[in-house]
């Protein structure tokens, strides 16, 4: 680092869990954002802003007018852009030292495969099951770390899933494929700073993952009611039948 990064992320640094060394991991490492919408946005913005050194944004929707009351990261002379490519253009107007790829399309098949083998951590921040039961499949076969997060009215959700621990459960275990999916936040409706909420928990835990600090939440599923104020914790067992990931090798 030189020392304008020296100054940049001094904050990071005087923490003894991070120092130079992890930021320096930080600066090392990569993640995968799949979506720029309420939940990538807040998620890539403080990924980017704490020094993670690649960052790569997928999205193929555009920023519209009703996106604006929770995508932090787009900005009303955005509208009709792509969110992927608005939302790397706000990141640079915080840390231009970050390397960003804008991927205009929604990754499937063999494009999901290499984005997800090419990073350290993914993140998902979709809005639809078909969407992470495949990022979560793709996860599994690569042996990435996934950091999950939902929201939707006043309620969101956080998981860790880590291929790598031998007895950690995955996306599948927790929502099966067979679950019916619910509405979504253009038909019920979500509570704006809640995004950020959960959006910014799951930087946290890639920063913990990338830095190798603190203990990632694998294994739990951390719960907010915004309306009561309160959080709460559950553990994710393992389906030992789990179509997904019971048969992976060891």
């Amino acid at each position: 680092m030189n020392d304008d990064d020296l100054l940049r992320y001094s904050r990071h640094i005087l923490l003894p869990q991070i120092g130079i060394e992890g930021q320096e991991k930080l600066h090392s490492g990569s993640a995968l954002i799949v979506g720029a919408g309420g939940l990538g946005c807040p998620a890539a913005l403080y990924l980017g802003a704490a020094g993670v050194g690649r960052l790569v944004i997928a999205d193929a929707d555009v920023v519209d007018l009703t996106n604006l009351q929770r995508q932090i990261g787009h900005y009303h002379s955005a509208i009709g852009t792509n969110k992927a490519v608005s939302l790397r253009d706000s990141i640079h107007a915080v840390n231009p030292g970050v390397r960003i790829e804008a991927l205009q399309e929604r990754l499937q098949g063999e494009a999901l495969a290499a984005a997800i083998s090419g990073v350290d951590a993914v993140l998902d921040c979709s809005d639809n099951f078909a969407t992470r039961h495949a990022v979560n499949r793709a996860c599994v076969a690569l042996r990435k770390p996934l950091v999950s997060g939902a929201a939707l009215g006043f309620s969101g959700q956080l998981a860790v899933f880590d291929a790598r621990e031998p007895d950690a459960a995955c996306y599948h275990c927790l929502f099966p494929e067979t679950v019916e999916e619910g509405p979504r936040c253009s038909e019920a409706g979500v509570l704006s700073p809640l995004v950020g909420v959960i959006g910014a928990m799951q930087a946290v835990e890639t920063i913990k993952l990338l830095a190798g600090c603190g203990r990632p939440a694998v294994g739990r599923l951390t719960l907010y009611d915004a309306l009561a104020g309160e959080f709460r914790e559950v553990r994710i067992p393992r389906d030992p039948g789990c179509p997904v990931c019971a048969r992976r090798s060891p």
